[in-house]
């Protein structure tokens, strides 16, 4: 059997062993984070160096990044085509729709400073799937970018209770409903809407079973989707991106499945929200949803693979 004194003394001829033969060797003078080089920039950097970074003062990473990502989730990068693809939609529908309604300055104060492009969807342990995330105002998460079908892009806003299993992919629920969705929750994390929107639904939030309702179920309770039925914040937020992103005719199949009791309560809640944002952001949320539709309307003829 060996003894702890015959361990610690292989280990210390191992180390002298180990520190000869070092000794014995030219250090390179050239450390090896020298020869780490960025990336060289191509006309997909440019473009986004003029379009987003100078203009929005946002950082637009299509780039798989390990410091920028939840590793606690296996997800996979974005593909380069479909990256450009969204960037060209999110700046039109997305950028572009509030800097026609509240003005350029209102999007240079409030945009988060990093959109995070990922590939796939993080798919939590309770079975949903994870389709955007805003962290402190300051960076949005947009994932499931692979699924976008760059050459037949289509926008839903005719039916909130499509399935979201039709191909091509309905863009308005997979990405432009997330993205407003996100923004709501970075401008009332900036200012405060009435806490009287928390007393509305509080009887009737399921915390922990949202994942199995049907949306066409929770309406009856004044919820538009299951999600809006899990908490007050996040009922708030799919309120508003759920109202902006649906035409009249959408918003009035939620209202035929709401029936008398849901209908009152969603009215009651669209009311705070639209003197919400008009009192605290000067926007008049009917002009925006306008102008949202509008230009999702013109998103389908854009040249998804052409910068301009």
């Amino acid at each position: 059997m060996i003894k702890l004194r015959e361990i610690s003394l292989m280990l210390l001829m191992a180390g002298t062993f180990g520190f000869s033969s070092c000794s014995d060797e030219d250090l390179n003078p050239v450390s090896v984070f020298d020869s780490v080089t960025k990336e060289e920039k191509n006309e997909f950097d440019n473009w986004l160096e003029e379009n987003y970074r100078k203009v929005y003062n946002i950082d637009f990473k299509y780039r798989y990044s390990d410091k920028e990502s939840d590793l606690a989730y296996n997800v996979t990068p974005a593909e380069f085509d479909k990256s450009k693809a969204l960037a060209i939609l999110v700046k039109h529908i997305w950028l572009e729709a509030y800097a026609e309604a509240a003005g350029i300055d209102f999007m240079k104060s409030y945009v988060p400073r990093i959109i995070q492009l990922t590939g796939s969807y993080k798919w939590n342990t309770n079975g949903s799937q994870v389709l955007g995330t805003a962290e402190g105002g300051l960076k949005i998460m947009f994932y499931g970018v692979n699924e976008l079908d760059i050459d037949n892009p289509r926008i839903n806003t005719e039916n909130p209770y499509e399935s979201h299993q039709v191909r091509p992919i309905d863009m308005n629920y997979w990405f432009f409903h997330t993205m407003h969705h996100e923004f709501c929750h970075i401008l009332t994390q900036k200012k405060e809407y009435d806490i009287s929107f928390r007393a509305i639904s509080a009887a009737n939030y399921h915390a922990t079973d949202w994942i199995n309702l049907q949306d066409k179920r929770v309406a009856k309770e004044g919820f538009v989707t299951s999600y809006a039925a899990s908490e007050y914040n996040e009922d708030f937020a799919e309120l508003y991106a759920t109202y902006i992103t649906n035409t009249p005719e959408g918003w009035q199949l939620i209202i035929d499945a709401a029936g008398d009791a849901g209908t009152a309560i969603l009215n009651q809640k669209l009311d705070l929200m639209k003197e919400y944002f008009k009192n605290s952001w000067n926007i008049n949320l009917d002009t925006l949803r306008n102008i949202v539709l509008r230009r999702s309307g013109e998103s389908t003829k854009l040249d998804l693979r052409t910068l301009k």
